[in-house]
């Protein structure tokens, strides 16, 4: 974890025996509840030592329907994650969907983050590769674990060798996904943080309503099997009102029941190691 914790500005708690936690919206709803859901987990992650990065996309450009929502404005989502950063002196993750935005992003934030289905796009993993920030990979539903090695290669052959991969779940049929947790140590084998993406690994896609389910139940059971595999961090949306997000909201963990859970999970990797 320290190979790449230490890189990120603004992280708190480097403490190497815990893992890390990418977590909040799907997407950003609005400059009042990022900052609201930010000083929550900021509060819980403090008090637990684990470092945290704030998470929320400034557009969401993959969406199965054309009336779903995809954003408030690139700038200005844009700037209240620079805002979160700011005022709570944290670093802040978001996604990016074409090589364009790359730079543009990386103005505002301290990782760009690379969605599972354009994982293989080689112009957007060297666009983000150029900008210095640290680049996040989630591994396509699609590939193997192992297969995520020619991702990592593209962004360090680039000149950074800041890279995390993110584990999402594998497609099992049309409208489920399962996690092999074999992959966690794969991917570590290639010397990059490996994280676990908690709730996105628990969708239900490609509903015939046109909007993806979830079994936000079993949150709790994912993240606890990927810190007793090794896990070096993890990834979860949280939102205070989950059945009313603008995104995503039927995987989601309701905010209050975050801290429980870290607790847990701190719990776990105190006795892996």
């Amino acid at each position: 974890m320290t190979r790449i914790i230490h890189n990120i500005p603004k992280i708190q708690h480097t403490d190497s025996t815990n893992f890390f936690l990418m977590a909040g919206p799907c997407v950003i709803e609005g400059e009042e509840i990022a900052l609201r859901i930010a000083e929550k987990i900021i509060g819980i992650t403090n008090k637990l030592k684990i470092p945290f990065v704030f998470k929320g996309s400034y557009r969401k450009a993959n969406r199965s329907r054309l009336d779903s929502f995809t954003g408030i404005g690139d700038e200005k989502a844009l700037k209240i994650l620079a805002k979160v950063s700011r005022e709570f002196g944290v670093p802040v993750v978001t996604d990016i969907h074409e090589s364009v935005e790359a730079s543009i992003a990386a103005e505002y934030v301290d990782i760009l983050q690379i969605p599972a289905f354009l994982c293989r796009q080689t112009e957007l993993l060297i666009a983000a590769a150029k900008t210095g920030k640290v680049v996040n990979v989630k591994k396509g539903q699609f590939l193997s674990a192992l297969s995520m090695k020619f991702a990592v290669d593209k962004i360090q052959e680039s000149g950074n060798p800041n890279v995390i991969l993110t584990d999402r779940g594998n497609t099992f049929g049309y409208q489920d996904i399962i996690v092999d947790y074999r992959g966690i140590p794969e991917m570590r084998a290639f010397n990059v943080p490996v994280v676990m993406d908690c709730t996105h690994s628990l969708q239900q896609p490609n509903q015939v309503s046109g909007v993806t389910g979830g079994k936000p139940e079993l949150i709790t059971t994912i993240a606890k099997a990927a810190i007793a595999v090794g896990a070096d961090g993890l990834f979860i949306e949280t939102h205070p009102d989950p059945a009313n997000a603008k995104s995503d909201g039927a995987n989601m963990l309701q905010l209050n029941n975050l801290e429980e859970l870290l607790v847990k999970l701190v719990r776990i990797r105190e006795a892996i190691l």
